[in-house]
């Protein structure tokens, strides 16, 4: 008697969740972002993650372990000089957290919701920057795929996986 066994191995294309485990440093080294104990989830092809990684990853299957670096361009892009601003605190919420570092949500005024970053606070003088605090930044990833799977429906509408039992509202 003779067993035929068939492995399919899943690779990771457009419309796969693909979760991986991963360590960001910069040029110098420093370590900017570690997935820790919960590794990444992404939607392959929904630009869920910073270009040039995402191109790196296609046609990769669990278990593959590489090392990436991404250029600016191909990362959160470079930096605008013209993308910084001084606004008086007056702006923002009361009890709004304003210290470097904290992110929100702008609207232009075509409508478009806008990331800022602060990047000081000085008196009555906030600095916000346009820029993602990576802008400009080489990137270096060293990653793990940890699984590959059929992204649902849902998720695919969505363009962002939900976690396991189940998704959030948004």
């Amino acid at each position: 008697m003779r067993l035929s066994l068939e492995v399919t191995v899943s690779l990771i294309a457009d419309g796969k969740v693909v979760s991986l485990s991963y360590l960001l440093k910069n040029d110098a080294g420093d370590v900017l972002d570690r997935s820790d104990d919960e590794p990444l989830l992404y939607l392959h092809g929904a630009g869920n993650i910073v270009p040039g990684l995402e191109r790196k990853l296609g046609g990769r299957k669990v278990g593959d372990k590489l090392e990436v670096v991404v250029d600016p361009a191909d990362g959160y892009g470079e930096r605008e000089p013209g993308a910084t601003h001084e606004v008086p605190r007056s702006a923002f919420p009361e009890d709004a957290p304003l210290e470097a570092g904290v992110s929100f949500l702008i609207e232009s005024s075509d409508g478009e919701t806008v990331p800022m970053w602060i990047t000081g606070v000085a008196g009555d003088t906030v600095t916000i920057d346009g820029n993602h605090p990576l802008a400009g930044v080489r990137l270096h990833f060293a990653v793990e795929v940890q699984a590959v799977r059929d992204a649902t429906d849902e998720e695919k509408e969505h363009g962002h996986p939900h976690e396991p039992g189940g998704h959030h509202h948004h």
